[in-house]
């Protein structure tokens, strides 16, 4: 994502350099024409250029703001995805019993935290139409990648393992039904919030709308040399290139906004969005594994001083 506040130059240019090599080609050759083959007036009032541009300003303000919401929405989305998956391991971390602090509750847990952070990578990855299942090595078991494969939609899937470890743990009695329907809570809203990035994905802007805001557009250049080529002779060249290089990077920035998931520098930061969110919840249970070695270390001393106490009476 553009986070710089300066952008450079030659990568805003870069986006229009086929659209302002053609504008000032025909400009140039407007006026070689103009100047010395054409001996009648070719001029039209400015003002209806003018009247076209004001048409065209309208509806790339219209398209833009469109293209804006979508952005926007998309990272409303995303930022919910960040505070729900924290939601989610502070609840399997502090709801899941384990009086005895054994190693099957805290393999449980990481396990769970570590495949919230696959879930996370894999739907950024799918929404850019790249292989979801490969940010997930290292952080879910070869079963579990096994299970996956067979879904197409594989953050669905995931959701699916953790459903079924929570009713795994419901059964084993380390939770209980009030505490299951909270964390079922919580990944039905994660569910909500992948369905929201799937439809922005999948709905696509109206393409007869881009074609007749091109079209327009490309009738308010071609028209735009007559109406000031008697009045700034060849200074017109380098006036009509700024003028239409202005409306294509509008039209161009509202083409890039309008799908926030395509892998370009102004889509949604899905990626720097997950390792956030992986930092966040590799730090909670980092916390949690030293409070569980506290924990246990404070046990096991008690257990040991009372064995002493008990060898002390006996003899």
């Amino acid at each position: 994502m553009l986070l710089k506040k300066r952008i450079p130059m030659k990568y805003v240019l870069g986006k229009i350099k086929v659209e302002i090599a053609l504008v000032m080609a025909y400009t140039i050759i407007f006026e070689i024409f103009h100047h010395y083959f054409v001996t009648l007036p070719v001029d039209i009032p400015i003002a209806i250029p003018t009247m076209i541009g004001t048409i065209i300003s309208l509806l790339l303000a219209f398209k833009s703001n469109q293209a804006y919401d979508r952005w926007w929405e998309a990272r409303i989305v995303w930022g919910a995805i960040v505070n729900d998956s924290r939601t989610l391991i502070r609840q399997v971390l502090t709801f899941y019993e384990d009086p005895d602090f054994s190693v099957e509750a805290s393999e449980f847990k990481e396990n769970f935290a570590k495949r919230q952070i696959a879930w996370c990578y894999s739907l950024g990855q799918s929404l850019r139409n790249r292989d979801a299942v490969k940010p997930l090595k290292g952080l879910v078991s070869e079963e579990e990648i096994r299970f996956i494969k067979n879904h197409q939609n594989v953050p669905n899937a995931i959701l699916m393992l953790h459903a079924r470890d929570l009713r795994n743990a419901k059964n084993d009695k380390r939770i209980n039904m009030y505490q299951q329907v909270e964390i079922d809570n919580t990944l039905s809203r994660l569910c909500d919030e992948m369905g929201k990035c799937e439809r922005i994905k999948n709905t696509i802007f109206p393409t007869t709308y881009s074609m007749y805001i091109r079209l327009t557009l490309c009738l308010f250049i071609l028209l735009l040399p007559f109406g000031l080529t008697s009045v700034l002779s060849w200074f017109a060249i380098p006036l009509i290139t700024a003028i239409a290089a202005a409306f294509f990077l509008i039209e161009r920035m509202a083409i890039h906004l309008q799908d926030p998931f395509e892998n370009r520098p102004t889509d949604t930061p899905v990626t720097t969005i997950s390792n956030t969110i992986e930092r966040n919840i590799k730090q909670m249970l980092n916390e949690y594994q030293s409070e569980f070695d506290i924990l246990k270390e404070f046990e096991l001393k008690e257990d040991s001083q009372k064995t002493e106490k008990e060898a002390y009476y006996v003899l």
